[in-house]
């Protein structure tokens, strides 16, 4: 790939503590704070927009520590990523999907990429005429934004919550420091700040959920070749700060370590290498995916490429809703 050519000919040299991810925590932490203390003088489409974009922003922040930023050692760096704004999501889950889903030539397998949003031929040809409907509709913009994102944490929850009532230990081990997280940030929301929880999910978990799905909606396809199935959104100025950066998603899966405030100047330099490797899946800006995508689906469902080898292994694995590493159980978001 020549992308990946380029980006392994040029030295970065990771200064010992990244500054802008430092200041940035500080932002979002603070920001969330405050919106939470002075929620109560804020009219609530303000307070929703404003919730999702701190806590969805927060999320991306979780994406660049576990990616080990913003320092060189590990504890520092998940103990800034840990604190669970989104309720829903361990930060140590969320590590463990994220990284399986950097083998960059299983992406978009459903078997192998967590965070992929296709169905194997068999899995989809056993669905009914009503949840292919809804699978369709899920695969539209619209629909991932708001009917996918809801049912996305529900499912989460369940599976995980299942697997902790069968006593499932490395479910355990996660989910007990994530609860005592919880507690803490409800603390703030209900004790301190006076906010129900059920204004603090409707005006911030939900949007927040809504607002990242908006990145991870078609930010990657499947295609013959790995380096052809990550796309490019360009011109996105707002929600690009918001994502720090991911937008331009192939750079992130090319140098996964480069931290977001050095990615818009990669990708200027090696636009024209990064473009030809990835087949030109370009967008130009998230306006550009709504009107392609509004409420027609990025993908049929079934994934296009999906027959041997991966087809040959073990049907037990195809049933398996599940995703094993090496001290974790974690399931697909």
């Amino acid at each position: 790939m020549q992308s990946e050519t380029s980006a392994r000919a040029v030295p970065f040299r990771r200064p010992a503590v990244e500054w802008p991810t430092v200041i940035l925590a500080v932002v979002i932490y603070g920001g969330w704070g405050a919106l939470t203390f002075w929620h109560a003088v804020i009219p609530w489409p303000l307070l929703a927009l404003g919730g999702g974009w701190f806590v969805a922003w927060h999320m991306s922040l979780q994406h660049e520590v576990l990616h080990g930023h913003p320092t060189r050692y590990r504890a520092l760096n998940d103990a800034v990523g840990f604190p669970p704004l989104t309720l829903w999501l361990p930060y140590m889950v969320y590590r463990a999907i994220h990284l399986r889903h950097h083998r960059d030539e299983y992406l978009t397998d459903p078997l192998e990429d967590p965070e992929s949003y296709y169905l194997t031929p068999e899995r989809f040809g056993r669905l009914g005429p009503v949840a292919r409907a809804f699978l369709r509709f899920r695969n539209t913009f619209f629909g991932r934004i708001t009917f996918g994102a809801v049912r996305s944490m529900v499912l989460f929850l369940w599976a995980h919550l299942r697997m902790c009532l069968r006593g499932n230990r490395a479910e355990l081990r996660v989910w007990l420091p994530h609860l005592v997280g919880v507690a803490a940030v409800l603390i703030w929301v209900c004790g301190v700040c006076h906010m129900a929880v059920w204004m603090y999910v409707l005006c911030f978990v939900i949007p927040s959920r809504s607002l990242a799905s908006i990145r991870s909606f078609a930010e990657h396809r499947a295609a013959a070749h790995h380096t052809e199935r990550t796309a490019i959104v360009e011109n996105a100025p707002v929600l690009g700060l918001l994502f720090l950066y991911n937008n331009l998603h192939v750079v992130h899966h090319d140098r996964p370590g480069l931290p977001w405030y050095r990615i818009p100047a990669y990708y200027r330099t090696h636009r024209a290498a990064i473009v030809a490797a990835n087949g030109g899946l370009v967008y130009d800006g998230y306006a550009d995916v709504v009107q392609r995508y509004l409420v027609t689906p990025h993908h049929a469902g079934p994934h296009p490429g999906h027959e041997s080898p991966r087809a040959a292994l073990p049907a037990r694995r195809a049933k398996l809703a599940t995703i094993q590493t090496s001290s974790l159980t974690v399931r697909r978001l």
